[in-house]
């Protein structure tokens, strides 16, 4: 399939999707897919769908910026159930982590699948495998204390 890269009345950039493609995977209950970009790039992403638009996939500029694509450019996509449990892989690092910090980790797995995908992404979102540690430290200190929100645990 064919798609232009489109800013959405919510600021997010993404590739809008058919309601035929959408449904496809909507009416089996999958709300989450693998996106694969241009044949080379796998995007998790879940199908969402804002009340003026059509459905569409979001990703970030980080993410356009590997690719080295802008608004507006064409991409060819297929697209799979995501099957991985947190739609996609832990690094190293937060595996390492999770594993010396039992009460972390406790604390961790009662979250939601959204939290958990949330604070792993915050340890994918760093390069340099150092600092994959650091975050995951701090992430782990602060679910202990009881901060729990992606949104606010790296504050």
């Amino acid at each position: 399939m064919t798609s232009k890269i489109q800013r959405f009345s919510n600021g997010m950039f993404g590739l809008p999707l058919s309601t035929a493609t959408a449904k496809k995977f909507l009416d089996k209950g999958i709300k989450r897919v693998v996106c694969i970009i241009n044949g080379k790039y796998e995007l998790h992403a879940a199908i969402l769908k804002l009340k003026e638009e059509p459905y569409y996939l979001t990703t970030g500029k980080r993410v356009l910026k590997e690719l080295g694509l802008a608004e507006g450019a064409a991409v060819q996509y297929t697209l799979k159930e995501d099957k991985a449990p947190l739609q996609f892989d832990c690094t190293e690092e937060w595996q390492e982590v999770m594993d010396t910090d039992p009460e972390a980790s406790k604390v961790f797995e009662g979250l939601t699948d959204g939290n958990k995908r949330g604070l792993i992404s915050l340890v994918l979102m760093v390069k340099s495998p150092q600092k994959r540690v650091d975050r995951a430290l701090r992430i782990a200190e602060n679910l202990k204390r009881g901060i729990s929100s992606p949104q606010k645990i790296m504050k």
